[in-house]
């Protein structure tokens, strides 16, 4: 009871913090969109002014065009209409976002085939990403947690708690470090219009496997080595992928160790883990299996009486 009172306390927070972010983000980006509105509608109305020869709905079927395109990746700007969105790094780039569930959105399929490979390629390619990160980062804790832990607590008798929480915030910080800030620094430099913060934001989003796809690498005009840029983005997200599940793994070991999760999950029930999902027979006692392996002898000399496929216990 006391576990079920906890969990609709927990999700009547993770409500409320919903409820907060929606009216944080609302009240911070409302003002800039409605800002941005009223100056593309001043730049419309000035560019029909200044062009009366031009039709308004002509303009309008131009206009809905191009923003479909842009939403596919396809710019019909001059700077911009060279560099492909489907050679072989950009497609070995969306094939990583993709079955990572990264999926930034910026370059998506336009032929229904595509979009139809698309389906069964992540239906068999997310599970086996999963399993394959999973395996790596349960031999990475190994080497990065058990081992040092178990050495530390060995060898100068630290407790484990600590350690444990020691460790954790070391895990933490190297991972901040290697991982989102090393990164954020070189995106900025190799992007031209990004600042730190942006380049920060995009590591955060992808490593979170957010992908909300405003910050894209490698998609400005003139890129130098876009090919091998892609491609060296492609490795750095696999790796930051296993490095941020190492850390919560950790998290939720620690979390365990101090009984944390005992609060709202449900105890492990071994004795219902370890029960067989056949139910086995019950096994006759020692005097009936006697009794069963010797038959009368009249029994015996009956050739109906001896055992045949069908009574084999199975």
């Amino acid at each position: 009871m006391t576990r079920c009172a906890l969990l609709v306390l927990f999700l009547l927070g993770y409500l409320g913090y919903l409820l907060l972010g929606a009216l944080v983000v609302s009240s911070i980006e409302r003002p800039y969109e409605t800002r941005l509105r009223g100056e593309l509608r001043g730049l419309k109305a000035a560019f029909l002014r200044d062009s009366p020869c031009l039709n308004e709905s002509a303009l309008e079927r131009f206009l809905e065009r191009v923003l479909s395109a842009n939403r596919y990746g396809v710019s019909v700007l001059r700077n911009r209409s060279a560099a492909s969105n489907w050679d072989f790094a950009s497609a070995f780039f969306f094939s990583s976002t993709l079955v990572t569930t990264v999926g930034y959105g910026y370059t998506t399929p336009l032929s229904d085939s595509g979009k139809a490979f698309c389906i069964f390629y992540a239906l068999l390619g997310v599970p086996f990403t999963m399993l394959v990160l999973t395996a790596t980062v349960q031999r990475l804790a190994r080497v990065f947690t058990y081992r040092p832990l178990d050495y530390l607590q060995l060898r100068y008798g630290y407790g484990h708690r600590a350690l444990a929480q020691t460790h954790l915030l070391v895990l933490l910080l190297a991972v901040l470090v290697v991982f989102f800030l090393v990164p954020a620094a070189i995106f900025s430099a190799m992007e031209e219009t990004w600042s730190y913060l942006d380049a920060f934001y995009f590591c955060f989003i992808s490593l979170c496997t957010i992908g909300l796809g405003d910050y894209v690498p490698g998609e400005q005009p003139g890129q130098k080595l876009r090919a091998l840029y892609k491609v060296s983005v492609t490795v750095y997200l696999l790796l930051g992928l296993m490095a941020v599940l190492l850390v919560l793994q950790t998290f939720h070991k620690v979390a365990d160790l101090h009984g944390l999760t005992d609060l709202i999950l449900l105890p492990a029930d071994r004795h219902q883990d370890q029960q067989p999902i056949l139910e086995p027979k019950e096994l006759p006692s020692p005097d009936q299996a006697q009794e069963e392996k010797l038959p009368p002898a009249s029994a015996q000399l009956n050739s109906g009486s001896h055992a045949n496929y069908s009574s084999i216990s199975r």
